[in-house]
């Protein structure tokens, strides 16, 4: 459900009836709920649940980005299901934010656009454990139209409270209880053309920060505090991608290189080499079809393929 108050204030909200922070699919949960004051181009101000900003890719639709999901580098570096073990938020948090587009051209058109908020750093639907607050925002400047050219960054943490188990200088092993909180510090920078119903947008992203050895997918998860260590500190990766026109509006052709190192080294380098294509019965029906060759380094046999047909329909 979406809306306007008073002309000045947008809000939305949305629900997921298949998955929640404790249940994993029992019952719904809240994936936004938030309001915008939009009085000014310039300026503008959101609060509640929304889209972290950052990176181009994170808050399109899941059909306008294009292919068979999201890139691995915005999938683990931007809040989907994030490497540091963070339960799947959809790129979300709770948050306030400011943003807006200003200098103008000869056509009346933005030149640069800016966006910054401060989040809780703990994804959707959970409260704040370490007190601590995520700081993320991006610019880019469009110097022609359709063009844009970005840079993001993002410093924050990640907490649990809970136990684990620490090792003191002589050697010997404690149990600790408490909250324990992991830097989570990153940058992406982002390019996409898109016009004259062409599509080109390539993004990279960095990242710095342990993970936590579980995933959030359980209240029990949330209190294991041990840390991944044998999966270092440093992430990163870079996707490129081209959807060209057959048939304008309608039918498509596309390509895609996926690549996601979760050590940021290129022995555990996962990289996916997609072609495809789809074809437009309407804005909101979709059907297409992709093959993928993938090469994973991190397994014994390391190449495989894959192949996904959907049908897409929005309402």
């Amino acid at each position: 459900l979406e809306g306007r108050i008073l002309k000045d204030f947008y809000w939305k909200t949305q629900i997921q009836f298949n998955g929640n922070t404790s249940t994993l699919g029992n019952s719904p949960r809240v994936v936004d709920a938030f309001a915008e004051w939009q009085k000014y181009p310039f300026f503008k101000v959101k609060i509640g649940q929304y889209k972290r900003p950052f990176t181009f890719e994170n808050p399109m639709n899941p059909i306008d980005q294009g292919f068979m999901s999201y890139a691995q580098n915005i999938n683990k570096l931007a809040g989907f299901s994030d490497r540091v073990g963070e339960h799947a938020s959809n790129g979300r948090d709770i948050g306030l934010q400011f943003q807006g587009d200003f200098i103008k051209n000869a056509a009346g058109r933005n030149l640069v656009h800016y966006q910054i908020g401060v989040f809780n750093g703990q994804g959707i639907n959970v409260k704040d454990v370490d007190q601590r607050k995520d700081v993320i925002g991006g610019l880019w400047v469009m110097p022609v139209s359709g063009l844009r050219i970005g840079a993001f960054g993002w410093t924050g943490s990640y907490s649990r409270k809970g136990s684990w188990t620490a090792v003191t200088p002589e050697g010997t092993t404690v149990e600790k209880k408490g909250v324990r909180t992991l830097d989570r510090n990153r940058y992406a920078l982002s390019v996409e053309y898109a016009a004259n119903d062409w599509t080109l947008r390539s993004e990279y992203i960095h990242s710095q920060g342990y993970s936590f050895k579980t995933t959030y997918q359980d209240v029990d998860d949330a209190k294991d505090c041990t840390v991944n260590t044998a999966a270092g500190d440093k992430a990163d990766g870079l996707y490129a991608l081209v959807i060209a026109p057959v048939v304008k509006k309608k039918f498509y052709l596309k390509a895609r290189y996926d690549m996601y190192r979760p050590r940021a080294e290129w022995s555990t380098a996962k990289t996916q080499y997609e072609v495809g294509a789809h074809y437009d019965f309407h804005k909101n029906f979709r059907v297409g079809a992709e093959y993928a060759f993938v090469n994973d380094r991190s397994l014994q046999k390391p190449n495989y393929n894959m192949v996904d047909v959907e049908v897409d329909v929005r309402f």
